[in-house]
């Protein structure tokens, strides 16, 4: 077989397309370094095409323009196809360029690069997936817009009957993005993103899932924190949902109460100093080290410690059944409202005004666990950022692999 034939029939090349010159070039003699291979694309005298806009088929060829695509590497070497591409004149578009089989109109990649590209930014970081294609980050990032957007178009959220709501910072400045995933075990995937965490993120999420065949009232449950902004976009645009106030906001309320009754006490106490891990950590999870240094403060007098069972005593509630839970979660607030340690008076205070929403995670069995995940990739992504200043974006993978968000923030923190 000749050596033209045998990369037309790697390329998977069909009449009247065909290789018509391989060539390879070394960097050096001995070939020790990376080279470049380079295949040429032809198609045969008499060759007709259809017509890209309209397909009308069998159209002569008007002229034809050169076009390069990056492919993958050959072996070790970067690999190029070069092809004098054929324009037809069409009685009912005009003059256009024909789609090539290989490559995406108007790409300067073949379809089998970009395919592996979103294989690997499926698995790393667009930076370090742009690394190992050797080619910029920015352009990696303009493939994934297309797909992305192809993919956006497809979305059918007629069948969302559950939201979760949560906030993650997208840059330095107290600059938020607001992540709207379904929580369902089974459907567990992103369904909106937008800048801000107001109310009227709400707003556009709605306008969001309307046009993408969802309905308002088809929404039975909203999961979010104790945010007043997010309760309040909620009734306005969900009225007939039900509202349940995660778990683990609830446990980081508790827990954040715990750490400032102790930076409150170490300037008495300063045994107390370098503690904070062992007060945030489940009792089970110590350290060796940790349980050292627990064992030398648990018999002290100490509010730490007063405010620490608090927080043990609240972990519990979520093991007991939603009929004795209400019971429980009621003497726990007694006891945190007399125990007169501020941060838990003001944690109890918070709690009480939210009980029925608190406690229906253990009916539902709704939380924003699904958020946790996904608010990570914006965080890692982020730390990228600094890397391009003119434009830091930021990748957002749903739960399942093979969903794929996009979001670009720009310098300025908006969400474009």
């Amino acid at each position: 077989m000749l050596q033209n034939d045998l990369f037309s029939l790697a390329l998977g090349l069909a009449e009247p397309w065909f290789a018509s010159d391989v060539r390879l070039d070394l960097k050096d003699e001995a070939g020790l370094q990376p080279g470049e291979l380079h295949i040429t694309l032809d198609f045969r005298p008499g060759g007709r095409f259809a017509c890209s806009p309209c397909g009308a088929a069998g159209l002569e060829v008007h002229d034809t323009k050169e076009r390069t695509w990056q492919h993958l590497n050959f072996f070790q070497h970067r690999a190029w196809l070069h092809a004098r591409v054929p324009r037809t004149r069409c009685e009912k578009c005009g003059v256009h360029l024909v789609s090539v089989p290989w490559a995406r109109p108007g790409s300067g990649f073949t379809l089998l690069f970009e395919a592996l590209s979103l294989m690997l930014v499926a698995q790393m970081p667009v930076l370090a997936a742009s690394r190992l294609m050797q080619i910029t980050d920015t352009r990696l990032w303009r493939i994934l817009r297309v797909y992305v957007d192809q993919a956006r178009t497809r979305v059918d959220m007629s069948e969302v009957s559950a939201v979760a709501v949560d906030e993650t910072s997208s840059r330095k400045g107290h600059i938020y993005v607001s992540i709207f995933a379904n929580p369902r075990p089974d459907e567990r995937k992103v369904l909106f993103v937008t800048e801000g965490k107001d109310q009227t993120t709400f707003d556009r999420f709605l306008e969001d899932l309307v046009a993408h065949g969802g309905k308002a009232e088809n929404v039975t449950d909203v999961v979010a924190d104790m945010s007043a902004a997010f309760e309040a976009g909620k009734e306005k645009c969900f009225p007939k949902a039900l509202l349940t106030h995660d778990k683990f906001h609830a446990m980081k309320l508790v827990t954040d109460a715990v750490d400032k009754t102790r930076r409150a006490e170490v300037a008495s106490r300063p045994e107390l100093k370098g503690t904070r891990y062992i007060f945030l950590k489940n009792p089970l999870n110590l350290t060796e080290k940790q349980l050292e240094t627990w064992d030398q403060l648990k018999d002290g007098n100490l509010k730490t410690l007063k405010a620490y069972e608090l927080y043990l005593a609240f972990r519990d509630i979520w093991d007991y059944t939603a009929a004795y839970a209400p019971v429980a979660l009621g003497r726990w607030i007694s006891w945190a409202l007399r125990s007169r340690l501020e941060p838990m008076v003001k944690a109890a205070q918070t709690i009480r005004k939210h009980v029925p929403s608190i406690l229906r995670v253990l009916s539902n069995d709704l939380t924003t666990a699904v958020m946790e995940g996904i608010n990570s990739l914006v965080q890692a992504a982020k730390a990228l950022q600094t890397r391009k200043a003119h434009v830091a974006q930021v990748r957002i993978l749903a739960v399942r692999p093979d969903r794929l968000d996009l979001v670009e923030i720009d310098q300025h923190g908006r969400v474009r």
